[in-house]
């Protein structure tokens, strides 16, 4: 496996992994662009928590930082990374199908 895909992956599990980045991410793709104190509104979440939830994101590459009006910032879903992390799991699997099959043909079943 490509090296920058397994990184690509693990930043996407990473960002994953917490509930409010999750949640965020849901918003985003429901509601589409917005600022941080639009997804403030939205969620359980401060302003200043959800800041730091959309830098790592960001970092991950799973949201996009684009200039509004009066200079706030919308943030924008970003697919590729999530595809590569489902590319990333597909090979995982094709290679356990593989493995787990000869078990099946070398135990007779």
């Amino acid at each position: 496996m490509q090296p920058d895909i397994e990184a690509i992956a693990e930043q996407v599990f990473t960002a994953l992994a917490d509930p409010s980045r999750r949640g965020i991410l849901a918003a985003l793709a429901s509601g589409g662009p917005a600022t941080a104190t639009d997804l403030a509104d939205r969620l359980p979440i401060t302003r200043q928590a959800i800041a730091k939830h959309l830098a790592l994101l960001t970092e991950a590459g799973l949201v996009t930082a684009e200039p509004g009006e009066r200079r706030r910032v919308r943030y924008r879903l970003r697919s590729a990374p999530m595809q590569v992390a489902q590319q990333f799991l597909a090979a995982l699997a094709h290679d356990w199908d593989g493995r787990l099959d000869a078990l099946k043909d070398h135990l007779g079943g």
